[in-house]
């Protein structure tokens, strides 16, 4: 059987996680702010974390000391129901939240691949490692935007990349995206997955006991990071 480097927390509910994690969170990065005199906080799209970033938004931090980012992004405009910048302006980036600095990853061009210059440029300006990065992983395996058989996905793994952001283009999906790449996601001090349901929790009971990292991409999570992933889930 196929060892990962992971530690799993399970909880009654989704509430009770997001309560959990948001106090880790929370922990985190006024340990660093403490340190470092700054924190960052990368976190992911998608239903599953609406109720933590809710949580997290009136937790007691000095968040104009935090910088905010993105795991990934569809290139669609910030106003469309679709952009993942739009989901963290409205769950997380209010009340006292709202103080943090943000940076987005789609960048207005026409096409992502001509946005990825100016979003490498803004990742820069982060600093790494990132102090807190929380992924999401879908039934496939995918996480952030690496999804198995996309278009691009050996650029987005690649540990040679000096990239921070890549473009990628899931085969079936509508949208091209822009990503995090590996070498990038991995330079973070602390990686959280955080998902919820009985079928997440069936693909991660699969990513965990397969060796075939682009099968499931999440698996290049778990082989490739140097600290224990910490997986939070709820039913």
């Amino acid at each position: 059987m196929v060892k990962y480097n992971v530690k799993i927390h399970e909880f009654s509910d989704g509430y009770e996680l997001a309560n959990k994690l948001a106090s880790r969170i929370s922990d985190l990065l006024l340990k660093s702010i403490e340190s470092k005199d700054r924190a960052s906080l990368v976190v992911s799209g998608g239903t599953t974390p609406v109720q933590l970033f809710e949580v997290l938004a009136d937790r007691d931090i000095p968040w104009s000391k935090v910088w905010i980012t993105l795991a990934d992004e569809r290139w669609v405009d910030t106003a469309s129901r679709d952009s993942n910048e739009r989901l963290v302006r409205e769950h997380l980036l209010k009340k006292k939240a709202g103080k943090a600095k943000f940076v987005g990853l789609f960048t207005g061009s026409t096409g992502a691949e001509n946005g990825e210059r100016e979003c490498n440029l803004r990742i820069s300006q982060i600093g790494l490692p990132f102090t807190v990065l929380v992924l999401g992983m879908g039934k496939d395996g995918h996480t952030a935007s690496i999804f198995p058989g996309s278009k691009g996905l050996e650029k987005a793994v690649d540990m040679d990349s000096k990239s921070y952001c890549v473009t990628i283009k899931p085969g079936d999906s509508d949208y091209e995206r822009m990503t995090l790449t590996l070498p990038t996601l991995l330079r973070s001090e602390n990686i959280f997955l955080h998902i919820t349901g009985p079928e997440k929790k069936e693909a991660l009971d699969k990513a965990l006991k397969g060796k075939n990292l682009a099968a499931m991409p999440i698996r290049y999570i778990f082989e490739k990071s140097t600290s224990p992933v910490e997986i939070y889930w709820a039913p």
